[in-house]
């Protein structure tokens, strides 16, 4: 069988910013259905590469390519909202689609929030305003999802929560995902494959070999390969499950949301 033919790629990919290299020589692609982790030191370029792969910067050299008609549904890291300007959550979901109060209300409830869709945005928690954004990502029905530090201003049990939703999300909707993360600890419950990028490629592949991959170690440090290891998967799936808390559990039945 064929593989299909990738969502977005990229190939040798090179971009600097006020004369500063930011990514050098960059090769890339993803997926229908695959969910890669992008990780890096801070400074690494993670966010130019987004930027770069969405369209909204032109790399300097390289070349991009997007299958054709594909929709990018995308989650930014920072989301400020003055205090002082009243906006329900129903009109923050469409500042970048047209969608009614149903569909509203059905992207809302896939994520978990659906309760919400009257409250103030600045009345939610971080958690709770996480799960509104991506709700708003998924009104583009996404054949790729674009996720910048989702778990930003999460706490550890909310974390463990977002990242299996996530997983969630991809098997009920078949789109790829783009993830960007810092948390190691947490990063293998919901990901095919892991990029390590500091301006290049220095790694790539699933997370239980980038893990001991010796550029890994260099930037992270043992103890961060060590973070892997509990959240080895099986060969054909979890052979595990998550509590809410992050620890570790026998798996259970598949169907069964912990």
């Amino acid at each position: 069988m064929t593989q299909a033919a990738p969502l977005i790629s990229a190939h040798g990919l090179e971009l600097s910013l006020g004369g500063r290299p930011v990514l050098t020589h960059v090769d890339l692609a993803i997926q229908p259905g695959e969910i890669i982790t992008l990780i890096g030191p801070n400074g690494a370029g993670k966010s130019s590469l987004i930027r770069v792969l969405m369209g909204l910067v032109r790399p300097d050299r390289g070349e991009i390519r997007r299958r054709p008609h594909l929709r990018i549904g995308y989650m930014p890291q920072k989301f400020f909202i003055d205090p002082a300007l009243p906006l329900r959550v129903t009109r923050l979901m469409t500042l970048t689609a047209k969608a009614g109060r149903a569909e509203i209300e059905g992207a809302l409830g896939e994520t978990g929030v659906a309760h919400l869709a009257d409250a103030q945005v600045q009345s939610l928690s971080g958690g709770e305003l996480q799960r509104v954004l991506l709700a708003r990502a998924l009104l583009l029905h996404p054949d790729l999802l674009v996720l910048d530090e989702p778990a930003q201003g999460v706490d550890f049990g909310g974390q463990a929560q977002l990242y299996r939703l996530i997983g969630d999300i991809r098997a009920r909707r078949g789109c790829g995902v783009l993830l960007v993360s810092h948390d190691l600890h947490l990063v293998m419950a919901a990901t095919d494959r892991v990029l390590c990028l500091n301006r290049h490629l220095c790694c790539a592949g699933p997370p239980e070999m980038v893990a001991k991959d010796p550029e890994f170690i260099r930037l992270f440090g043992e103890d961060a390969a060590g973070a892997f290891a509990p959240y080895a998967h099986g060969a054909h799936g979890h052979d595990h499950a998550h509590t809410l808390s992050g620890e570790v559990a026998p798996a259970t039945d598949p169907a069964h949301d912990h």
